[in-house]
């Protein structure tokens, strides 16, 4: 498990899109302002990225990787609908959700990509 945690950890995106349209169109949809998403090894971001938002997506690309993408997505669904249910609210739900929580509580530490364990996300379930 350690040097699977430790190849995780150097894993980041393949490709970060800066001035992507794909946010914009996704905001128009959505409860909350999207300024950027992680999607498999990719970063779409409507503007230049911050050091914050780019520790953000990373997280997420981790969590994503340990769960092999398509069971994170599903998962993340999951929480969505979930919170939806119990909040009534999907700004409510988008904030509660457990990935979303991880990744906002470490986006400003530098050195959590290195320290995170791994499903780190999982200790942010309710």
């Amino acid at each position: 498990m350690k040097k699977i945690r430790l190849w995780i950890s150097k894993q980041r995106p393949w490709w970060i899109f800066e001035h992507s349209i794909l946010p914009r169109i996704l905001s128009k949809i959505s409860p909350i302002e999207i300024d950027s998403f992680s999607f498999g090894p990719f970063v779409f971001c409507k503007s230049n990225i911050s050091m914050r938002t780019k520790q953000h997506e990373i997280i997420h690309y981790h969590q994503q990787i340990e769960l092999l993408f398509v069971f994170q997505w599903l998962l993340y669904s999951f929480f969505t609908i979930k919170l939806l249910i119990e909040r009534a609210g999907l700004k409510g739900a988008y904030y509660s959700n457990p990935f979303e929580r991880e990744a906002y509580d470490n986006d400003r530490n530098i050195l959590y990509l290195d320290e995170r364990a791994l499903w780190s996300w999982s200790a942010y379930i309710k």
